[in-house]
């Protein structure tokens, strides 16, 4: 094998391994198998998690293998770190994989053997161009307005002309005459005529393989049926074709799904916010049902349903519903489904993805008793709420140390005489014999029917004294979860602040 293998910690599929499963595939002839094969450059893109989501999708819903392969060849950009952080994120989204995890940089020598058996078959040939006769040949096709593409000037050269000891590369002897045509399962019949395509490299001089190559090797000995990917792919599906007639291996069902778009129309990028599944976990707050709902139904339908379970989606889903238009993605759509999961949620889950965003806005780690009164709030936060960063923000004035630092609106509800009102508020709950919703209330208005005003204009002071903002679960519910002796001490707080004394 060429170069280090990949991290201990993950077994390499051998060739003989996924060789087995190929003929197994071959000889039922029903077997569905998809593949996932992402380049660990960086995060897993949330193009790219949608992909893994649909192929996911396809081999559970007909009881097919769903396999991962790490497209790790690009050795200065591909990291161990980007890696982690790819499964990791495939874990989070519940896209198990069947078998283990395939490492494409580890299986070059097999690459390099079929480059050679194509060679020796005479379906490849030795190209000796050099690097400046090539820059030479697409300086004049820019000249004379023709597509930038290789000119077959090895093609059926005899190689013996070449000086001896020359490095060369190794060319498909991509067809010439006549077209192909792709029973695309998303795009349709999409044809190119053969002398659009050129004779691509395969191996390059110092004997790597090219993508190109890697790529088919890999699906045919994974055992690969469909592939679906993005239709950014489309053209290397023309290209891969030669190498895999030329091999006489069966040809895999390929359905190329349109990109996703920003809400702008052009390409997701960063431009448009997060890109990367961690961010929308980790910076966003977002559910992994939500994310999965939302992806599955971006460029892929069901009649009416918007709601989906990931159940209901393998029973469903199938490359018919897939649309053939760009999807642009909605950042507040995903935000109003991440609400309704939210609201969903087992509390004692919530509370446990909730703790670490809260911890983040404290600066510290909630202790048990704090991650009690988390969760005795929950079910009074999580209606409010659209993300986990949202139910941080929302809890975090239950931790809060008095005094209170205020902000800016809550500040404007305590001008005036909002906090004449506070005062008497403060006195008939402080007289209050049990501290429960119904007292609390019963108590909060008749201050409001004493003073001729609706029970909003004595809530909001009282929210914002209780809480520095101005906006919180039901005040009652925040009396409630704060207890007497604090309520009462952030009302004397926000009084004495004022200059009144109760």
């Amino acid at each position: 094998m060429l170069g280090a293998s990949p991290s201990d910690h993950v077994h390499i599929v051998s060739f003989w391994e996924q060789a087995r499963l190929s003929a197994s595939h071959e000889a039922t002839g029903s077997a569905v198998v998809t593949r996932f094969a992402p380049s660990p450059t960086g995060f897993l893109h949330i193009g790219g998690a949608r992909t893994a989501l649909f192929n996911w999708l396809f081999a559970r819903h007909h009881g097919g293998k769903f396999l991962l392969r790490i497209e790790d060849t690009d050795r200065v950009r591909s990291t161990q770190d980007a890696i982690d952080k790819i499964l990791d994120s495939m874990r989070w989204l519940e896209l198990d994989w069947d078998g283990e995890t395939v490492f494409q940089f580890a299986r070059a020598d097999r690459h390099a053997d079929v480059a050679n058996q194509l060679l020796a078959e005479g379906n490849a040939y030795k190209c000796f161009a050099t690097a400046e006769e090539l820059e030479a040949m697409r300086a004049e096709q820019r000249a004379n307005k023709q597509p930038q593409r290789y000119d077959g000037r090895w093609r059926d050269r005899d190689p013996g002309e070449a000086p001896e000891g020359a490095p060369y590369v190794i060319r498909i002897k991509a067809p010439i005459d006549g077209e192909t045509v792709i029973d695309d399962r998303v795009q349709g019949a999409v044809t190119v005529r053969n002398s659009e395509l050129d004779d691509f490299v395969l191996l390059r001089s110092d004997g790597t393989p090219t993508y190109m190559l890697a790529v088919v090797v890999d699906d045919h000995d994974m055992g690969v049926t469909h592939v679906i990917r993005g239709d950014d792919h489309l053209n290397n599906a023309f290209r891969q074709l030669a190498v895999i007639r030329a091999m006489g291996w069966a040809e895999p069902v390929y359905a190329h799904v349109p990109l996703i778009h920003g809400n702008d129309g052009a390409k997701m990028s960063k431009r448009h916010g997060a890109t990367g599944v961690e961010a929308y976990r980790d910076e966003l707050g977002v559910l992994p049902e939500a994310l999965s709902n939302y992806l599955l139904r971006l460029g892929w339908g069901h009649g009416d349903a918007e709601i989906i379970s990931r159940e209901q989606a393998t029973e469903w889903f199938d490359l018919g519903g897939v649309g053939r238009s760009p999807s642009r993605f909605d950042l507040k759509k995903l935000e109003n489904l991440n609400g309704h999961y939210i609201r969903e949620a087992d509390d004692a889950r919530l509370v446990q993805a909730t703790r670490p965003h809260v911890e983040v806005l404290l600066g510290r780690a909630l202790d048990a008793d704090e991650l009690a009164l988390l969760a005795a709030a929950m079910p009074s936060l999580k209606p409010r709420a659209k993300s986990l960063v949202e139910l941080a923000q929302g809890a975090a004035f239950l931790f809060d140390k008095r005094p209170l630092s205020l902000d800016e609106k809550a500040s404007a509800l305590l001008m005036g005489d909002a906090r004449t009102l506070l005062g008497k508020t403060r006195e008939a709950i402080g007289a209050v014999p049990e501290w429960t919703v119904p007292a609390l209330e019963e108590a909060v208005r008749r201050v409001a029917e004493d003073a001729g005003i609706g029970l909003g204009k004595v809530a909001q002071p009282l929210r914002a004294a209780l809480t520095g903002r101005s906006t919180s679960p039901g005040i009652f519910d925040v009396l409630v979860l704060l207890g007497r002796d604090e309520s009462l001490g952030r009302l004397d707080d926000s009084l004495t602040a004022a200059g009144q004394r109760v």
